[in-house]
């Protein structure tokens, strides 16, 4: 069993957690479930500043503690300060160290669009993920078929959350549907291995239909990088660890932004 495979493990755990404390009813009478969703894709559309998800994370499984005791509200509103496009906040505790108020955090104090960034098995965690507040969730290609990405992506749609599609391999491509799909991401991390391949993306993007709007994952390490990547038709770009690793990953992050004009 590969990392992948311990996760997707953990998460069946959590869903069923939810199912037997709480309902959909439960999380339709939260107080942010009824409020206005904001569209990522658009802000990525008509970003000026290089169409920018900065995440925020705490841990990761490749990297291990990279901002153990990060302010999560310090971090997030310096990234709404530095006018990226969207902000991504990973929600896992068991592998990403995510804390229970972590997303509300952002939430509160945020008026950009917000992507959950977890594993998500379940429609059960699309209810969960707009009572929290969140505008945009991550669906992974490669621990869900066709057919549940294609029902979990409905629901979600009927939700008024938009949907980030994350592919690595070239056989992932058939559970892309241009018609429903919002935004397509390319990780350029391997799943599987954790190692960074960004010729590997490139040749991948080349074969997503043109119009999905295109975004890139992990390993953008310099403005250098998500220029190249821009010339080889990316769109997005969602930044974490880069960000997240350095002693101000606010500051850091909007003078990323400023090298960029």
């Amino acid at each position: 069993m590969n990392l992948l495979d311990t996760i997707v493990q953990s998460k069946k755990q959590e869903i069923a957690y939810l199912k037997t404390h709480f309902s959909n009813r439960f999380f339709e009478e939260q107080p942010l479930f009824n409020s206005a969703t904001r569209s990522l894709k658009k802000s990525i559309e008509n970003s000026v500043t290089g169409g920018i998800i900065a995440e925020f994370k705490r841990q990761s499984p490749s990297k291990g503690v990279i901002h153990a005791h990060a302010d999560v509200e310090a971090i997030t509103t310096g990234y709404t300060a530095g006018l990226v496009a969207g902000i991504s906040v990973l929600t896992d505790a068991p592998f990403f160290g995510a804390q229970p108020n972590d997303f509300a955090v952002a939430r509160a104090n945020n008026p950009i669009p917000l992507l959950r960034k977890d594993f998500i098995l379940d429609e059960i965690q699309l209810w969960e993920s707009k009572a929290m507040g969140a505008d945009a969730i991550l669906l992974i290609a490669r621990i869900l078929s066709g057919e549940a990405l294609e029902r979990l992506t409905a629901e979600a749609h009927q939700l008024g959350l938009e949907v980030l599609l994350e592919l690595h391999q070239e056989e992932e491509l058939e559970k892309i549907n241009p018609e429903l799909v919002d935004m397509v991401g390319i990780n350029n991390r391997n799943l599987n291995s954790f190692e960074v391949a960004l010729h590997h993306s490139i040749a991948l993007g080349k074969k997503i239909p043109e119009k999905c709007l295109k975004i890139a994952e992990s390993g953008i390490d310099a403005e250098e990088t998500l220029r190249y990547l821009q010339q080889h038709g990316f769109h997005g770009f969602l930044i974490g660890e880069q960000f997240m690793k350095q002693e101000n990953p606010a500051e850091y992050c909007q003078q990323f932004i400023h090298n960029l004009r």
